[in-house]
């Protein structure tokens, strides 16, 4: 009877994927796995499930599966959970799985790894893993299976997915997160995938009864995706495609990602939220950022600290190109008369040049000299550190009253689109404000609408200005709290000034 018991439940675990996972997360995990209930639509683990089961039985055309769903949905873990399920069926199945990195498809693979070896897997389907399988990225079953990780960038050497010559499942291509977020905008580093998977990995399945599976989000629109989806490499590739909300306002998993929520994200950040959550990169022509998002003031705020930041043109043999300065307020913001606790920065004023670098020190200076004449004099400019900016830093080294912050672009502070998109959260929240009668209001907010996330505007100066600003006080909070120290300390002194002002008064009958 215990026989008949565990061969029953051995039988409903590999005739369906769904309850398969349900049944083993918990005992990987401790947690429950719950399948979504979205309100008039179906739960997104039942479409995956159902796609990736079509795989399995070969019933896909070509044997081709692209699923493209939001960040968050599970998908690895549907993903990992498919590739144990199926080991069940046939444990002889050799697989690929591919991620943007090898320590992330190394990940999954030993998450594959330890599901197999979960007892109740053992005793249900008399599936082993062979003893001297120890690493992480590559593992074998006593059956002849495997399981090997690679980078979607990378050599894959020394194995294939599949085996040739069957009419069954034998494993598979898996692709799970081809490409890293933040390094998908660079064309280099996004077209070294593409030209991976068409030079190798498409080339890794042993027979036509192998499957290829691509997972994951959208991230750009000339992503690996998109070269699947548009049948570049050749075949024709079932997709699903699974949206965050769907036409009428409802979300793809409301216990994770209420409605609600989807649509502040939609508004606040919507380059990452189209490519991301609605499987739908904006065009790469399209504008990153609105002139409305750049809440107009009639007047100055109450300033913090000022500071200014500068990009100067590349080169001495670049004089066409523009060097900006741009100056800053820091301000807290009020709302009906009340301080928020939130931090904005004020665009006071910018001045864009094409100058010759042996010009570059006294257009500085003359910029300088009338930020010096508003009410909070700046204390701190902040200049990229390159060519002309070198230069420029050093110069101002003997600047009384003035320090000079050099800012260093790295490989890993991303591509300008990268850092374009990372400012533009900001940008949408109206956290960046300007004067509405200011002189350099119109240059700015036209130059800002010119610019695009494939960098085909002609000139970002302005814009590059912008992202330094937002990065020192809003995103990585470097400026303010040095300038809010300062701003504590100079109304200390100001205070301890007007008491002994007030005693001399008192001591002499009047000010002195």
């Amino acid at each position: 009877m215990i026989n008949q018991d565990k061969e029953q439940l051995a039988s409903e675990l590999r005739g369906s994927l769904l309850r398969f996972t349900q049944f083993f997360y918990p005992l990987l995990t401790g947690r429950e796995f719950i399948v979504s209930i979205p309100e008039g639509r179906e739960s997104h683990f039942i479409t995956v499930s159902r796609a990736l089961t079509r795989a399995f039985d070969l019933t896909i055309p070509e044997q081709r599966l692209i699923i493209n769903t939001p960040p968050g949905s599970g998908k690895s873990t549907m993903l990992v959970m498919w590739t144990a399920w199926s080991l069940a069926h046939y444990p002889d199945s050799r697989y690929l799985y591919i991620s943007y990195s090898k320590v992330l498809a190394a990940k999954h693979t030993e998450t594959i790894k330890r599901i197999i070896q979960l007892p109740h897997y053992g005793m249900l389907f008399d599936v082993k893993i062979r003893h001297d399988s120890k690493a992480r990225e590559y593992f074998q079953t006593t059956s002849g299976g495997a399981v090997a990780a690679f980078g979607s960038g990378g050599a894959i050497t020394g194995q294939d997915a599949g085996l040739p010559g069957l009419d069954r499942f034998s494993g598979a291509v898996i692709i799970d997160d081809a490409h890293k977020p933040d390094e998908v905008h660079s064309d280099t580093i996004r077209a070294s995938v593409i030209d991976n998977y068409r030079e190798t990995i498409q080339q890794r399945a042993r027979g036509i009864n192998v499957p290829s599976i691509f997972i994951g989000q959208r991230l750009h629109e000339d992503d690996l995706a998109a070269y699947l989806l548009e049948s570049k490499d050749g075949h024709e590739w079932e997709k699903v495609i699974i949206k965050g909300i769907d036409d009428n306002g409802r979300s793809f998993y409301p216990s994770v990602y209420p409605a609600i929520t989807l649509k502040v994200r939609q508004e606040k950040d919507p380059y990452v939220f189209s490519s991301q959550f609605q499987q739908d990169p904006i065009p790469a022509g399209g504008a990153l950022f609105k002139p409305e998002w750049f809440l107009q003031l009639d007047d100055d705020p109450s300033m913090l600290a000022t500071f200014i930041t500068a990009d100067t043109a590349e080169t001495d043999k670049s004089y066409n190109d523009a060097t900006v300065f741009s100056f800053w307020g820091i301000y807290e913001i009020e709302e009906f008369g009340q301080k928020t606790g939130q931090t904005a920065i004020h665009w006071i004023d910018c001045m864009e040049i094409r100058i010759e670098p042996k010009d570059l020190l006294g257009e500085f200076m003359s910029f300088y000299g009338e930020c010096l004449r508003y009410s909070v004099k700046p204390q701190i400019a902040a200049i990229e550190k390159k060519s002309t900016g070198v230069t420029l830093s050093s110069a101002l080294g003997s600047v009384r009253g003035l320090e000079i912050r050099d800012l260093k672009r790295t490989k890993a502070s991303g591509s300008k689109t990268s850092r374009y998109l990372e400012m533009q959260p900001y940008i949408s929240s109206k956290f960046v404000t300007i004067n509405k009668y200011a002189r350099h209001k119109d240059m700015c907010l036209n130059h800002m609408a010119k610019i695009t996330a494939n960098d085909t505007h002609r000139h970002d100066d302005i814009a590059d200005t912008l992202y330094d600003a937002v990065k020192l006080v809003l995103i990585d909070k470097n400026l303010i709290y040095h300038t809010m120290e300062d701003t504590k300390k100079a109304a200390t002194i100001l205070k301890n000034q007007k008491s002994q002002l007030r005693a001399r008064s008192m001591l002499y009958g009047g000010y002195q």
